[in-house]
């Protein structure tokens, strides 16, 4: 799993799920507010998607 916190404080987390890469975004209250609704076969997609969606930040 990788993540990062953007300018706003939400957490953006990249990880592995059983059926692929997925993206979930978390607001500072601990809420998940976004989340992916597929899975992707690479990271770099699944990255590319999540910014698609919003996130400015940078996973490591």
């Amino acid at each position: 799993m990788v993540s990062c916190v953007a300018s706003n404080g939400d957490t953006w987390e990249i990880y592995h799920a059983h059926d692929g890469w997925r993206w979930r975004r978390t607001a500072r209250n601990g809420q998940i507010v976004g989340a992916s609704t597929e899975a992707y076969t690479t990271k770099e997609n699944c990255i590319a998607n999540a910014q698609r969606n919003g996130m400015t930040c940078n996973p490591v």
